[in-house]
């Protein structure tokens, strides 16, 4: 086997092991070094909690919309302490904390989406779950998440994970 030949095999190989190394993934807060303000809570007191702990995973009227009378099965209801985010800016540049609630606030009252980052950097999207109020604009969760931007909440809601994306459904939110 000529040289060239032996370096054609030898590069052709080096490059296979590569391509075939998993994609490294983040794990922790993004930018630690923003931090939640002194009367924000903490990890281990949270300034206080969103959401109540439903007598069953999914509300009437998520039963209702669900294909066939079926939610997507593997809900279970779940407690979670984490900082109150805004999903789009924490994802896209690591923004959060006291220094970033005022963009936090402003994203969310125009719809960005609401996280939960948690103390291991688990990233929750966070919802109303009942169904109907929560797509005809009669629930108060959103207002009660800005109100809590950049704070470290408790919030009690049915999980759902699907392919590494977690979501937390908060009951109790419905307009009365």
């Amino acid at each position: 086997m000529t040289n060239l030949i032996k370096a054609l095999v030898w590069s052709a190989a080096a490059f296979a092991a590569v391509v075939s190394l998993p994609a490294q993934s983040k794990s922790g807060i993004l930018q630690p070094q923003m931090t939640v303000g002194a009367d924000g809570g903490t990890y281990s007191k949270p300034m206080g909690t969103l959401g109540e702990k439903p007598a069953q995973p999914w509300s009437s009227t998520t039963i209702g919309a669900s294909v066939d009378g079926k939610p997507n099965p593997g809900g279970a209801v779940k407690t979670v302490t984490g900082e109150i985010v805004d999903f789009s800016c924490y994802l896209e540049v690591g923004k959060h904390g006291e220094k970033h609630r005022d963009c936090a606030q402003k994203c969310m009252r125009n719809g960005e989406p609401i996280g939960l980052l948690t103390q291991d950097g688990t990233l929750y999207m966070l919802m109303a779950e009942e169904h109907d109020p929560r797509r005809d604009g009669q629930t108060t969760f959103r207002q009660m998440a800005i109100d809590h931007a950049g704070h470290i909440m408790q919030v009690t809601g049915t999980e759902w994970s699907l392919n590494g994306y977690h979501a937390l459904y908060v009951q109790g939110t419905a307009k009365k």
